[in-house]
């Protein structure tokens, strides 16, 4: 039994579980074709949808999110719950809307699209943007914020006995190699059987930590330590933090009930049906019928990832009542450290290994896929062969793993820097998804329409997000997400008067490249909708209708602080 909590078996059971999962993924790819395009940026157009769904969940939680998420759920309850359970209803767009005109065209990459349907030009300059936010944004960060919450959790700077800048870069460098390993030399199928493996290990550990946290609840709150006096007190000892529907005037990190169905599903169908390190997984899909059930698939997951990213908060907030949490990045550790059993803690280092390696291995293999198609090839060698392509793409993606790991421990010291940033890669979503939406559905969009719209857009979204919101008062606390939803109409309508003033000459037509069946899945609406009632009834359970039942809000309470905090303060 001492072996079983001793530090060796949580070592061991780590490099196992590891190792198990990379040993499957090359087993299942040792015979597989990476020389040409289709097989190495696209697993050769045989995924199927459990694989695709899988890989588009690990693609998405990351062990920041495990953090993240749970620290807005212990300060505001169920109301974060929104990010990821909305995402349903993207992902069935994405299944019955959009995939069908994906795969017709037989894209491999979004921007390929925009010089379809627009010009070489347009092509370049959304290639160009996206580039750059996963090169100089989003991997150093996946490497960083995966590497912080992994030393928070598991204690690495004080167990190796070193500084914590040291334990953030050696982690880093540690997903690095192991992410690069996979995403360079093992193509998109690796990725996608490596993500499925993970996502399996992250649904079985994720869920340990609620399950011990009820039982941890209970023993908190003066119960006997079973799971259903647990859950009991969870449902029942404050359902302030049980309501998901926030008010429309709440600021960040609480949600307004207005923005679930306007900015929060403009921000969604962009992340579930034009970001290329998401779709990429679809677009490897054997036919459409796959592509379908992995998307819809995925949608129904999303609605339980609550179980694992928003639960454990609320279960902190109701062990610790009136404890000031901060910005709540302390919550999920702590629980982990104090419910999680000595004997699973190596599994349970396995699987968050695990979720900060599949975003990464994930957003480097998109990365070299456009730099390698939408980039290097129609500028710089518009006749290579496939295999020049995929070396090409492979070169490009060691530059790029390197340059992000010698970037990522001193993002340590840039948090302010890489707010403002990612904030202002925000400002380019709603442009792009603006203009494939009406580039697929509107015949007569012109081809300048997106190097209108899109400079427009961003030129908007920084006066309103960094220069109003400064200096107007009611703007001050405004949502991010409303700026989103406003600029998406004002978009559609400028799209309108540029179709009014210049249209397209001839209607366009989408191109069919035969490049895999499109027979689309025969109960797949029926699913769709099952998994959309299922969404429904998460919010109704979540809602004063149903556990959220509470004299006051998480809001209201937090206003009557501050209120009582400034009337002390002016006394004083």
């Amino acid at each position: 039994m001492n072996f079983i909590n001793s530090m060796a078996f949580t070592v061991i059971t780590f490099v196992g579980f590891t190792a198990l999962v990379a040993l499957i993924s090359w087993w299942k790819t040792r015979g597989d074709n990476l020389d040409t395009q289709d097989g190495y940026y696209l697993a050769g157009r045989d995924l199927t949808g459990p694989v695709i769904a899988g890989s588009l969940l690990m693609t998405n939680l990351s062990a920041e999110q495990l953090v993240g998420n749970n620290g807005q759920a212990v300060r505001v309850g169920m109301s974060t719950m929104g990010w990821e359970v909305t995402s349903a209803i993207a992902l069935v767009i994405l299944a019955f809307v959009l995939m069908p005109k994906y795969l017709k065209t037989g894209l491999t990459t979004i921007p390929q699209f925009f010089e379809q349907r627009f010009d070489a030009g347009t092509r370049r300059l959304v290639s160009i943007i996206v580039l750059l936010s996963y090169v100089v944004i989003m991997l150093p960060n996946i490497l960083y914020a995966g590497a912080e919450v992994f030393v928070n959790i598991f204690g690495l700077d004080q167990m190796l006995g070193i500084s914590y800048f040291a334990a953030i870069a050696i982690v880093c460098v540690a997903t690095a190699i192991v992410g690069s390993i996979y995403a360079i030399f093992g193509g998109l199928k690796a990725i996608a059987l490596s993500d499925s493996i993970n996502g399996l290990g992250l649904i079985v550990g994720g869920l340990l930590v609620p399950v011990f946290g009820m039982m941890f609840l209970s023993g908190q709150l003066g119960g006997d330590g079973s799971f259903l006096d647990g859950m009991d007190k969870f449902l029942h000892t404050d359902p302030a933090y049980l309501n998901s529907i926030n008010e429309a005037t709440a600021p960040e990190p609480w949600l307004p009930w207005p923005l679930l169905l306007t900015g929060l599903l403009v921000n969604n169908m962009y992340y579930w049906a034009t970001n290329q390190s998401i779709i990429q997984r679809a677009f490897g899909a054997k036919n459409l019928k796959e592509a379908q059930k992995g998307a819809v698939f995925a949608g129904f997951l999303k609605i339980m990832t609550p179980l694992i990213i928003v639960v454990p908060g609320v279960i902190c907030a109701l062990a610790y009542p009136g404890q000031d949490w901060g910005n709540g990045n302390s919550a999920y550790p702590m629980l982990v450290a104090e419910v999680m059993p000595k004997p699973v803690l190596g599994f349970f280092a396995a699987v968050m290994f695990g979720a900060i390696l599949s975003s990464f291995n994930s957003v480097l293999n998109s990365a070299s896929t456009i730099y390698a198609l939408d980039i290097h090839r129609p500028i710089f060698n518009p006749t290579a062969s496939d295999s020049r392509m995929v070396k090409i793409g492979q070169n490009f993606g060691t530059i790029v793993a390197v340059i992000s790991t010698v970037m990522s421990p001193f993002m340590l010291y840039m948090s302010g820097i890489t707010t403002f940033v990612n904030s202002m890669f925000a400002a380019f979503n709603t442009p792009i998804f603006v203009c494939l939406l009406c580039g697929f559905f509107w015949k007569r969009v012109p081809s300048n329409a997106a190097k209108i719209i899109i400079p427009v857009h961003v030129v908007l979204y920084v006066i309103l997000q960094f220069g109003l919101r400064n200096f107007i008062p009611a703007l001050h606390d405004i949502h991010y997400l409303y700026f989103t939803a406003i600029l998406f109409v004002f978009d559609m309508i400028l799209m309108w008067v540029i179709v009014k003033v210049n249209p397209r000459p001839t209607d366009f037509e989408l191109y069919d490249a035969k490049a895999v069946d499109m027979t689309p899945w025969k109960t797949g609406k029926f699913w769709a909708t099952v998994t959309l009632l299922i969404m429904v009834g998460a919010y109704i359970i979540f809602s004063p209708l149903g556990f959220g039942k509470s004299e006051t809000s998480t809001y209201e309470r937090y206003l009557e602080s501050n209120t009582t905090a400034a009337v002390m303060q002016t006394v004083d």
